[in-house]
């Protein structure tokens, strides 16, 4: 994936040569008119440029003009003065693993910065894990550019890991900095961007900024959870914390709403960050009787009851709950594990652990993935749909959208996942937005399906979209795909006023991320 877009440089020049004349009669800015340093990097080839017209979502195509290499951070600095220095802009979006599903990471039109080149650039220091006895504090300098599961095998060589994490570790750093970055551990330890001590940020005015909660302070709340609008993440020191090294790894199935969320409500009560007594992990997701039905992650000998169960009800729900391990805590895990069980109401003897690695667990989609890609279903369109639902409303949306739209339209095809989190873990200076209650849920519905079938899933996000204004359910879209102004006005909410004025003070010409459609 980090090698899309290798090149050569002959080729590139030559392209260069041969475009010099057409650009100029549809752009409003010449080749001939940037800096020679950065020509040499912008790559005009029409496979590379196709390469960057798509994304993990495979909806959403948009051909950029160009795609700019860069060796260093000062390139990105350079490029960004450029556009800045023409009459008219061009716009500039950064690209890691492009798993965004809504055209986010394109810039059509555009250049499009391969941020994984700048591996190159760090010569193997993309990853610096600082735990020197000094501090209690560890932590990890990160590349922008860099990916999670890079970040793990490093810090796991000390005997570190970061707290909070996202549930697929094939993203980069800057990417999910740029939204929050959540899974199961944001209960206790908040969302990725929660766990952020300082950055490197290159803002839409091409000055380089380090920025903390004490240091340029506005721009650091801004960049994190900002959507790629103020600027591109180009290093991110990260919170460490002493690393376990197995999981009990269970799931409890429920086939009643209101106890499943009561429970997973309450197990993310248990959230202080040293509570020994706590889960480190809560999520859920739904088993619904639709096909094609997969089992394959439980016994084979329970699949046939789990099978009657779901026959019966129609949906189950599954909570996905986890406790670390390590040889100092081992003893006692067990007793941990019961003691944290004791008084759920799940269906008996629809309890199901297993024993795995930290890295296994952590690293789990990966495998799906793998599965997937040699079946050719993972470069498919994902038509996602990524919620947060006021706690106080989940009731109603169990029965306005899993039952009353999901089940009854019979089209799921993929994962519905579903789990509280905590807002007080969150930040509220920060840019990220949520349902103003203290405790709201994800709920994320990620299909997998056909070409040909994109718009009924689509039809159908947006019934979900519907029910929810009808209801009066105050949502918030995580990884947001709204496609008006007055849609961007309601969900940033009262945040909107100072996500205008970031954007005014730290890319007044509004070139930055131009594929959320937030100010073009």
């Amino acid at each position: 994936m980090r090698s899309y877009f290798r090149f050569s440089k002959a080729f590139v020049v030559l392209g260069l040569a041969f475009t010099v004349l057409s650009q100029a009669q549809s752009q409003p800015w010449s080749l001939l008119q940037a800096p020679k340093d950065l020509t040499l990097k912008l790559i005009r080839d029409p496979v590379t440029l196709s390469l960057a017209s798509t994304d993990f979502g495979h909806i959403v195509h948009d051909n950029p003009f160009a795609i700019f290499s860069p060796s260093s951070i000062s390139d990105i600095s350079l490029l960004i003065n450029f556009s800045n220095s023409l009459a008219i802009p061009f716009t500039i979006a950064p690209r890691g693993q492009a798993h965004s599903v809504n055209g986010q990471a394109m810039a059509n039109d555009g250049v499009v910065v391969n941020m994984t080149e700048l591996n190159g650039f760090r010569n193997g220091a993309g990853i610096v894990v600082v735990s020197d006895g000094r501090t209690n504090a560890p932590y990890a300098d990160v590349g922008g550019e860099q990916i999670w599961i890079d970040v793990l095998h490093a810090t796991l060589e000390h005997g570190l890991t970061p707290l909070s994490w996202t549930d697929y570790l094939f993203l980069s750093v800057g990417g999910t900095l740029s939204n929050a970055g959540i899974s199961g551990q944001s209960f206790r330890f908040g969302p990725q961007i929660s766990n952020v001590r300082e950055l490197d940020v290159v803002t839409g005015k091409g000055d380089l900024v380090t920025c903390s909660s004490e240091k340029n302070s506005e721009l650091f709340y801004a960049v994190l959870g900002g959507l790629g609008q103020f600027g591109i993440i180009t290093r991110a020191r990260i919170a460490l914390g002493p690393a376990p090294t197995r999981v009990k790894w269970l799931r409890l199935l429920y086939n009643d709403f209101s106890a499943f969320s009561a429970d997973q409500e309450h197990l993310i009560s248990l959230n202080g960050r040293n509570d020994t007594i706590a889960a480190d992990y809560v999520e859920g997701f739904l088993l619904l009787n639709q096909p094609p039905l997969d089992l394959s992650s439980f016994p084979a000998p329970d699949q046939p009851r789990i099978t009657s169960l779901l026959t019966q009800y129609g949906i189950i729900y599954i909570i996905e709950l986890v406790k670390y391990y390590d040889n100092s805590t081992q003893q006692h895990v067990d007793e941990d594990v019961k003691v944290l069980v004791e008084g759920l109401k799940f269906v008996p003897t629809f309890m199901f652990e297993k024993d795995a690695s930290y890295e296994e667990f952590l690293n789990r989609v990966h495998t799906d993935e793998l599965f997937l890609t040699s079946q050719g279903l993972w470069d498919v369109p994902h038509p996602w749909l990524n919620l947060f639902v006021p706690g106080s409303r989940i009731s109603d949306f169990d029965e306005g959208v899993f039952k009353g739209i999901i089940l009854k339209q019979n089209i799921t095809a993929g994962v519905a996942i579903i789990y509280p989190m905590n807002r007080s873990k969150w930040n509220d200076k920060m840019s990220a937005v949520t349902p103003n209650e203290d405790v709201f849920y994800t709920v994320s519905l990620l299909h997998s399906t056909g070409f040909d079938e994109v718009e009924e899933f689509q039809a159908q996000n947006q019934r979900i979209l519907k029910f929810c204004e009808d209801a009066g359910i105050k949502i918030k879209q995580y990884l947001p795909q709204n496609k008006t102004r007055n849609e961007w006005i309601k969900q940033f909410g009262s945040k909107w006023k100072t996500f205008q004025v970031r954007k005014n003070k730290f890319d007044p010409n509004r070139i930055l991320s131009p594929g959320q459609r937030i100010f073009n």
